[in-house]
């Protein structure tokens, strides 16, 4: 027993010694073996995974980190934009597209534009470094790739029904085809851009928006009128119109005004070609609401361009088929056959009376009504016809209306008792209004099936509703100028459908007759308040339903965007 104890103590003391000296070659091996710089890789990886980079002007960037792992984690987390501790050439070509980002009607700071100078003279052979400079251009890349292609704000969030899902590009394949030494990026670029005529002009307007905008900062703005200011009256402002209508094309550059103090030719002849620009009456007298257009600021109107490019940029646009666009700010309607080529374009009224806004969305239409009748919507029957009841029981009958019930058959067309007034109250029966001349929604109907139950009609015979400045007018539906032509347009593909017999089924054919188009027609209701005109001046719209405001107030947030 004492030799086996003794056996263990040696032992003991020799493994001891034996850790001792372990721990002992430990310690100076690591004294002596230089200190493992940090992986780049690895902090790739961690700043990819928490959605967050302080550098860059909008940090977070939680709604892009799904995209930034699919780029980084099949290559395992390599640097991308760093070759041999520099930038590569595409990462500098990337750099000179982000600081001109406003040609396109972007904002350069959304994409760190003044940023690159002091990141690129910093960047070191420092592996965070040069991963969070990695980082920082992958982020504001894809912004910069999907704000070109879809827009900054997704339309959903104001509740607009235009889809961009279908638009969406695969950010991280796209931007690893980038890295390719045989790529054109701006090539690239203009490849993802909306390829419709009107983003192509808008663009080109702000271009030169922005130029006049330089020229005009700090002009005085035109005093008030007194009153309404007609030709060959006197006017304090004549100079300062003149200025402004040469600068923005209305008034020919080598025009000459003869007295600064009289308001005459060829001033009187600019000023119309100015009111028709802004949707006013074009009547050459200086009025209150057009010397107010006039005082908004060139810078004003840029934003307006941009605004609209953001919108364009929602869209989906087909070259190969047949369209119909309204843009609710112009009041206007416009035809484009294949190619994007304009076939015809009308004046329409929509939205606004009794807060009835007309929705923005996308759709198609795919059937016509002639002679239709006009089934009250519940909305303007509770809020509008029972109270017309109540204070006129003849209404129903002086208006050429029915009470029906739910299944469409006839109460009465007369009198209405109070037995029926009350159903009517209680929503039990409905109202229609017969076909005829005097319906509220003319002779034809045009329709593309929506959770709104907007369409586009005709108006009663009896009623001008095109002759005003303003024209948002209608219980949410658009009403069309030229109703006619528009169906017969729709139905041209059918035989024997013309111009004459679609005149002839709106007033001689038998009532409420459907026909179906050959193939649906698309449909874009926008809301864009600068439109491009075919001599390349632009016509400035007021923001009717202040789409514009919440959009400029949406995007001054910054990323992420909703």
């Amino acid at each position: 027993m004492k030799t086996r104890k003794s056996n263990f103590f040696r032992l003991g003391l020799i493994a001891g010694s034996l850790l001792s000296f372990s721990l002992a070659a430990n310690a100076q091996a690591k004294k002596a073996a230089p200190l493992k710089l940090p992986d780049p890789q690895n902090t790739v990886r961690a700043i990819v995974q928490s959605g967050k980079l302080d550098d860059l002007r909008w940090p977070n960037f939680t709604d892009y980190r799904i995209h930034l792992e699919n780029f980084y984690r099949p290559a395992s987390y390599a640097l991308a934009w760093i070759h041999d501790g520099q930038p590569t050439t595409r990462a500098q070509e990337l750099i000179a597209i982000f600081s001109q980002a406003s040609n396109e009607g972007l904002n350069p700071e959304d994409y760190d534009s003044l940023r690159w100078t002091k990141r690129l003279a910093e960047l070191t052979g420092d592996p965070t470094s040069q991963a969070r400079f990695d980082v920082a251009l992958t982020v504001c890349t894809m912004r910069y790739i999907s704000d070109v292609r879809i827009g900054r704000i997704n339309p959903s969030h104001f509740k607009f029904g235009i889809d961009i899902k279908n638009k969406k590009l695969d950010l991280p394949k796209f931007v690893r085809q980038l890295l390719a030494d045989d790529t054109d990026i701006k090539k690239e670029f203009a490849d993802i851009e909306p390829n419709f005529p009107g983003y192509r002009a808008t663009r080109a307007a702000l271009l030169h928006y922005m130029e006049l905008a330089k020229q005009d900062a700090g002009s005085a703005k035109l005093p008030a009128p007194s009153g309404i200011v007609f030709p060959s009256g006197p006017y304090d402002g004549v100079p300062r119109i003149a200025q402004l209508l040469k600068l923005v094309g209305d008034l020919p550059q080598d025009a000459i005004v003869r007295d600064e103090k009289i308001y005459e030719e060829p001033l009187v002849k600019a000023v119309e070609h100015f009111q028709s620009r802004h949707g006013l009456r074009p009547d050459g007298y200086l009025t209150r609401s057009t010397i107010e257009a006039m005082n908004v600021p060139l810078t004003t109107r840029v934003e307006q361009l941009r605004l609209t490019l953001e919108r364009y940029r929602w869209l989906q646009y087909d070259p190969n088929e047949s369209e119909v666009v309204v843009n609710l700010p112009g009041y206007r309607l416009y035809a484009f056959e294949p190619g994007g080529k304009l076939g015809f374009a009308m004046n329409v009224n929509v939205g606004d009376a009794y807060d009835f806004q007309t929705p923005i969305f996308e759709n198609k239409i795919r059937y016509l009504v002639f002679r239709p009748y006009w089934n009250v919507p519940p909305r303007i029957l509770r809020n509008e016809v029972v109270a017309d009841i109540s204070d006129d029981r003849n209404y129903i009958k002086d208006a050429d209306m029915e009470v029906t019930t739910p299944d469409g058959k006839v109460v009465t067309s007369g009198v209405i008792s109070d037995a029926v007034l009350q159903q009517l109250r209680a929503g039990k029966l409905s109202v229609r209004q017969r076909p005829g001349p005097e319906n509220a929604l003319g002779l034809v109907k045009i329709i593309f099936p929506n959770e709104h139950s907007v369409y586009l009609h005709d108006t009663p015979e009896s009623v001008d509703m095109f002759s005003e400045e303003e024209r948002a007018l209608s219980h949410g539906c658009i009403h069309l100028q030229h109703p006619a032509e528009l169906a017969a347009w729709l139905l041209r593909d059918k035989p024997g459908w013309n111009l004459e017999r679609t005149e002839d089924a709106m007033q001689h054919g038998p009532n409420n007759i459907t026909v179906n188009l050959t193939r649906p027609v698309p449909i874009l209701i926008i809301y864009a308040t600068a439109v491009i005109r075919k001599d390349g001046g632009v016509n400035f719209y007021k923001d009717i339903y202040g789409h514009d405001a919440s959009l400029e107030s949406a995007l001054a947030e910054g990323y992420p965007y909703p």
